[in-house]
C-alpha cells in the first residue's frame, strides 16, 4: 500500500494560528520579552520557516495579528452601531475591555513608527452614526463630530492600556472600575446635549 505524503498545509489556517499564537505570546510573556518566532511556531504548532514564509518579520507577524484581531473588535463593536452617542461610546468601552490586548499592540506598534496602522479604522461610518446622532437630538448641531470621535477613541485606547494600574492604584476592582468609567463616559457624552 502507497504511504501519501502529506497534505499542504493550509495557508489561512496557518497564518491564523500563527497570529493568534503571537498574540498569547505577547500576553502571557510580556511585550518587553520580546516576540521569538521559533515560540511562536511552537505554540501554533508549525514549522519555524512558515513564520518567514508568510510574514518575513516578527513585526509584519504582529501587523497582520492586530488586523485579524481589529477585526473582530469591529464585529463585536457593531451590535451597538445602531445606538445613540452616549449610549454607543459606553458599549465601546465595554466591548474593548474585552480586546485590551489589541489596544496595547496598536500602541505599541504606533511608537514603533508602524505608518500603515488606523487608529480610526471606520472613520466614515463613524461620521455617519455622529451625524444621525445630530439629526436625532443625541447630539448638538454644532459639534465637532470628528474630535468627539478622537477624543472618545482617545480615552477608550488609554483607559485600556493602563486599565490594570489604574485599577491597582485606586485599590479598586478592574471591572468594577471598567462600569464606572462607562458610566462616566455616557453621562459625558449625554451632557454634551445641554452644553
Amino acid at each position: 500500500m502507497p504511504t501519501r505524503s502529506p497534505r499542504p498545509p493550509d495557508r489561512a489556517a496557518t497564518e491564523a494560528a500563527l497570529q493568534k499564537a503571537a498574540l498569547a505570546l505577547v500576553e502571557r510573556n510580556g511585550v518587553l520579552a520580546g516576540l521569538n518566532l521559533r515560540e511562536v511556531a511552537e505554540e501554533a504548532g508549525v514549522n519555524r520557516g512558515l513564520v518567514y514564509h508568510y510574514f518575513g518579520s516578527r513585526r509584519d507577524l504582529l501587523r497582520a495579528a492586530l488586523r485579524a484581531d481589529a477585526e473582530q473588535r469591529f464585529g463585536d463593536s457593531a451590535p451597538g452601531f445602531g445606538l445613540p452617542a452616549a449610549a454607543r461610546y459606553s458599549r465601546f468601552l465595554r466591548t474593548f475591555v474585552g480586546h485590551r490586548r489589541a489596544a496595547m499592540l496598536a500602541t505599541l506598534l504606533t511608537l514603533d513608527g508602524d505608518d500603515s496602522l488606523h487608529a480610526v479604522p471606520d472613520l466614515e461610518g463613524a461620521r455617519g452614526r455622529l451625524a444621525r446622532d445630530v439629526v436625532d437630538g443625541a447630539l448638538p448641531a454644532d459639534i465637532d463630530a470628528d474630535a468627539l470621535h478622537i477624543a472618545m477613541s482617545a480615552l477608550v485606547y488609554g483607559y485600556l492600556v493602563f486599565r490594570e494600574r489604574f485599577a491597582g492604584e485606586l485599590n479598586s476592582d478592574p471591572a468594577d472600575l471598567d462600569e464606572r468609567v462607562a458610566q462616566l463616559v455616557e453621562r459625558m457624552i449625554a451632557g454634551l446635549v445641554s452644553i
